[in-house]
């Protein structure tokens, strides 16, 4: 009910955040670049270049988490393998950035990784709810021996004990 609308929501939000991540990054890249400033002696090529890689690896790394969460969303499967370790990955990645965010930040950023660290969880915990078996019921709906299940022995009422 509930698990591909949460799954199209995360791929939205992790592709509008990859874009995002990727120009902020860009976008300072060039300003360090255009104002020629050093930080401890550092060559500002260097910080310069280094900025615009590393917004483009990290907007690669959560457009690749949005994928994975489109593909949830499309197949209506639980995510397996190597997509649902970057789905745990990505949460993890968004608690740190969270912690982050809420002493460099501010409350705003910190509860918008929050919301999509809750997301991630929720798509996580919803397909693995969905394959899990009830406690004490088979998988198929069968009994143990693949047919029927079978009824309930009846129940005989005590007898009186007889003397010789």
């Amino acid at each position: 009910m509930v698990r591909r609308p949460v799954a199209w929501i995360v791929a939205v939000v992790l592709f509008a955040e990859a874009l995002g991540v990727a120009a902020l990054n860009w976008f300072m890249g060039v300003v360090v670049d255009r104002q020629d400033m050093s930080l401890a002696g550092m060559d500002p090529d260097v910080m310069s270049t280094s900025s615009k890689v590393g917004g483009i690896l990290f907007g690669l790394y959560f457009g690749l988490c949005a994928v994975v969460a489109l593909l949830v969303a499309l197949r209506d499967r639980a995510p397996a393998g190597f997509g649902r370790v970057l789905l745990i990955s990505a949460a993890v990645v968004h608690g740190l950035l969270g912690a982050f965010a809420w002493g460099l930040l501010g409350w705003t950023q910190f509860v918008f990784m929050v919301v999509v660290l809750a997301l991630i969880v929720l798509l996580l915990m919803t397909y693995d709810a969905k394959e899990r078996p009830v406690a004490g019921q088979p998988q198929d709906g069968k009994g143990a021996g693949g047919g029927p299940p079978l009824a309930p022995a009846p129940v005989t009422p005590p007898t009186a004990p007889t003397t010789p």
